[in-house]
């Protein structure tokens, strides 16, 4: 019996490290990064539906002859681009700013990498070849054009799909989609790139504690408004942006404002004077030493914006600004015009 009971754990335990390996096994497999020789195969397939001269077709074998084939998936992904390019004229150009063959320019031939007369295996590695790109040049808004809707089993390189729409999400602070995408690209943390893991750890440090209305959502905010001016766009969405960072610098000046109010009425209740929530009944008589004079008050906006003099209003944005970079507060002297703009109100 006493045997028996042995046997009966240790295959219990068998089981249990053999279900546990296969659950690793499984959430390690939700991607793969194909092999070079896969990827010769997705090629060879694709040339397959082209029409070339016997030339090309000589020149294409000898590009990717088995001794010469690159070991990487950018690698990769690079030589695939190239030869798109070598093929199909039409999207060359785009290959060749990626390349820095030409000069950086927006004005291309893009439509062609939503073109459903060409085949998907050339549609969606150029458009993640030319999001590389747009990431690198901080058009972070074209680059998730390009990459939003792209699978990892899609492109010859998933890991550099997976960083890149990262680096994007990360810039463009939607954080839950970076954080899925990072969650995806590290589950291979030993297969992809030293560069790659460095900063997807990088920017996963840094996004995980952003917190909605936050002194750092507001420097990330203004930032982003500073990029897209240093581009020359002060369009819709720049102003939506100003608009909500002037909102979020708002709120933060009330909550300061409230705060502040609630410590002068706690100081006030410990030096022993009185600082009712509620006006007192007519017939109770109220505590306290005053004269009892009371000064009539006018009521009309003469603080000029808020609730707290000028001086002190200044004092809380002083406060929210402080820890900013000083190019931000540009953003938040123009809280102050539009406030102007408003009539104080």
């Amino acid at each position: 019996m006493k045997y028996n009971a042995i046997a009966m754990l240790l295959m219990t335990c068998g089981a249990t490290l053999v279900v546990n390996a296969q659950d690793d096994l499984a959430k390690r497999a939700s991607w793969t990064q194909p092999s070079a020789r896969e990827v010769k195969e997705q090629v060879t397939a694709w040339l397959k539906l082209q029409t070339l001269d016997e030339a090309t077709q000589e020149e294409l074998d000898a590009r990717w002859a088995d001794d010469v084939l690159p070991e990487t998936g950018a690698a990769l992904l690079e030589h695939v681009a190239l030869t798109i390019a070598f093929v199909d004229l039409e999207v060359r150009p785009i290959v060749e700013l990626c390349r820095g063959v030409s000069p950086g320019r927006l004005t291309l031939p893009v439509e062609v990498l939503i073109d459903e007369s060409r085949e998907p295996f050339e549609r969606n590695n150029l458009r993640l070849y030319y999001a590389q790109w747009l990431a690198q040049h901080s058009f972070y808004d074209e680059a998730l054009e390009q990459l939003d809707g792209l699978a990892h089993e899609e492109v010859v390189d998933p890991a550099s799909l997976l960083f890149y729409q990262s680096v994007v999400y990360h810039r463009l602070l939607n954080k839950d989609n970076c954080l899925v995408s990072l969650n995806l690209l590290l589950e291979k943390e030993h297969d992809i790139p030293r560069r790659y893991l460095s900063v997807a750890r990088l920017m996963e440090a840094d996004i995980k504690p952003l917190e909605k209305d936050s002194l750092d959502e507001v420097s990330r905010l203004m930032d982003d408004i500073r990029r897209r001016l240093n581009f020359g766009r002060a369009g819709t969405r720049v102003r939506d942006e100003e608009e909500d960072v002037i909102a979020k610098l708002d709120k933060m000046i009330e909550e300061l404002e409230k705060q502040r109010q609630q410590a002068q009425q706690a100081n006030g209740n410990a030096n022993g004077t009185l600082q009712p929530s509620k006006p007192a009944d007519d017939s109770n008589g109220m505590g306290g030493k005053g004269p009892g004079n009371v000064d009539q008050k006018r009521l009309k906006n003469e603080a000029g914006w808020g609730n707290l003099p000028p001086k002190e209003r200044q004092e809380a944005l002083q406060q929210i600004s402080k820890d900013l970079p000083a190019h931000f507060r540009d953003v938040i002297e123009e809280y102050f015009r539009k406030l102007a703009r408003d009539g104080g109100n």
